[in-house]
């Protein structure tokens, strides 16, 4: 067994033995990356941005493709990609940068909205609209928690919550590993993905970026990034924790 399996296999178990403690959430203690106003965080296109950080957000009643994102932040903040139909926005990403670590994140989407998070602005874990699929009908690579052109989730207890409420991911994450001469010996992975508390990934690796990613150039570190110009979308709780090197 590598040394690469082995970490694996120990953060498996430690994945397993954390959910029993904190209902399968990752990144337990660890801070809310969402604050009061974008501080930390940086754009793509800052012209093109509707980011804002707000107190509520809730789908538009009479639109129900996009969110009304209302009041002022309070203690638990909600970052919301505020676009209206036919709107195109821009990425947002934070200024730090990770490499082997656990992520939790809640996030809402209005009808057929289409987003995603990006571990190391790199690896995409889709965020969409998949109310409806599960078991009997199978969700694909681009459905919610799918790794984007590589892996589609686990369709045994996929459960996607209809648009409107509120979803979590809770994602472990090693990073690609490289040699002494810069070349890559080992892909980016995806020790566990849950959806709503249920795991719909389990030790898959991605071979390379995904598509829409900030950078081409694979690195040991890298930001955690959101996708904001296909659709809204609205995150709070976002936690990422490094992991022992």
């Amino acid at each position: 067994m590598t040394y690469r399996s082995l970490v694996a296999c120990a953060l498996s178990v430690f994945v397993v033995l954390g959910a029993r403690a904190a209902e399968n959430e990752a990144a337990v203690g660890a801070p809310n990356l969402v604050g009061k106003d974008l501080s930390g965080w940086k754009l793509k296109n800052a012209k093109a941005s509707l980011w804002k950080v707000v107190g509520a957000v809730a789908v538009t009643p009479d639109k129900p493709k996009e969110l009304s994102p209302t009041g002022e932040p309070g203690e638990a903040p909600i970052l919301v990609n505020d676009l209206k139909e036919k709107q195109h926005g821009s990425d947002v990403y934070t200024e730090q940068e990770f490499g082997d670590c656990e992520v939790h994140v809640e996030l809402m989407v209005p009808k057929g909205s289409n987003s995603g998070v990006y571990l190391q602005g790199r690896y995409e874990i889709q965020i969409l609209d998949s109310f409806g699929k599960g078991k009997a009908k199978p969700p694909g690579k681009g459905d919610l928690g799918g790794l984007y052109n590589t892996k589609e989730p686990i369709a045994e207890d996929y459960e996607p919550k209809a648009p409107g409420e509120w979803q979590t991911l809770d994602i472990v994450f090693l990073a690609p590993r490289f040699g002494a001469d810069g070349k890559k010996t080992e892909n980016a992975k995806f020790v566990s993905v849950r959806l709503n508390g249920k795991e719909i990934h389990k030790d898959v690796a991605a071979p390379g970026p995904t598509g829409g990613q900030l950078s081409s150039k694979e690195g040991p570190t890298g930001p955690l990034m959101f996708q904001g110009d296909h659709g809204p979308v609205a995150l709070r709780n976002v936690r990422v924790k490094p992991l022992p090197q």
